[in-house]
């Protein structure tokens, strides 16, 4: 794989030849499916940049998750048409899945995502996927396109009858009636907040490997704001690491991508935020992969849960 111009976590860091690489950041700069806001295409730079300023050490496991190899690759060629990107992150994937390599890809605009689940799907023959979004993304079509990012979850649903849509607070009526009729698992933000969601349930109904699809608007304003389809009154930054902690320690994931930030020079924060995110997704994985014996040499095992968590 071709290294990409930027790698995750700046040039200081010397963990990042893709052979060595437990990890590996696949950008996707593209926002073909957007319906609103534009600047998705700029989101992965932003993250990168951003990324070159974060700590390697992880101060809640008292470990350093790059460590573990984090490398960055280029995708082959950016196509101009939604179905070939799809086909194109579908081969993409494929190839970093085939080498072994936990994969997150950084969008670009949620569109990116089927692509990745067909390639998790055909490796693994059964798929679960965690959608941490504001929207339901369940249309079958958004302004004649089958490709647009509004119809993400329902071309995943496609894919596999798996999924799990976490912190909604935006949908059409005919989401919402197609939601009832499919007995679609599905939380939104009062279910979270009011303590009618029981998510080690959910999370125990979702077999095989998860993949974890976050779209940034699922974050409340003061965590993120540059993004292209805001809506108010979304995560906070604790309550989002609090359920990713739970899904990777509960489920085996097996891939993730974090997709519609909007590359924006006014609120640098967002960027930040989202690398941080990244990194403490990794600092998740890596902890589940070592209480598994996958990371037999990792110098800095932690010797307990990253975050105690309570009912």
């Amino acid at each position: 794989m071709k290294p990409y111009p930027l790698q995750f976590l700046g040039e200081e860091n010397e963990y990042t030849a893709y052979r060595d690489a437990a990890v590996v950041i696949l950008p996707v700069p593209w926002e073909g499916g957007i319906s609103y806001m534009p600047g998705t295409s700029r989101g992965p730079d932003a993250m990168l940049k951003a990324s070159g300023y974060l700590e390697f050490y992880d101060e809640q496991s008292g470990s350093e998750p790059h460590r573990c190899g984090i490398a960055t690759v280029a995708m082959p060629r950016m196509p101009e048409n939604p179905g070939d990107l799809a086909a194109l992150v579908f081969e993409t994937a494929r190839d970093l899945l085939d080498a072994d390599k936990f994969t997150i890809m950084a969008g670009g605009d949620h569109s990116i995502t089927t692509g990745y689940a067909r390639a998790l799907l055909e490796k693994h023959g059964t798929l679960s996927v965690i959608q941490l979004d504001a929207h339901a993304d369940l249309r079958d079509t958004f302004e004649d396109s089958p490709f647009s990012h509004a119809c993400t979850m329902r071309r995943i649903r496609e894919l596999t009858p798996h999924t799990l849509q976490l912190g909604i607070r935006s949908m059409s009526r005919e989401e919402a009636d197609l939601v009832k009729a499919e007995s679609i698992p599905l939380f939104t933000m009062p279910d979270i907040r009011s303590g009618r969601m029981d998510l080690e349930k959910a999370l125990a109904a979702l077999p095989g490997p998860v993949f974890i699809t976050l779209d940034v608007d699922v974050f409340d304003w003061s965590v993120i704001r540059a993004t292209g389809t805001p809506e108010p009154g979304g995560m906070l930054w604790d309550e989002m690491l609090t359920i990713l902690h739970r899904i990777f320690s509960t489920c085996r994931v097996s891939g993730m991508d974090v997709v519609e930030l909007i590359g924006s020079d006014s609120d640098p924060h967002a960027a930040f935020a989202a690398a941080k995110l990244i990194y403490k997704c990794i600092a998740f994985q890596t902890e589940s992969a070592v209480m598994r014996g996958e990371l037999p040499g990792w110098p800095e095992s932690p010797a307990g849960p990253l975050f105690r968590i309570h009912s």
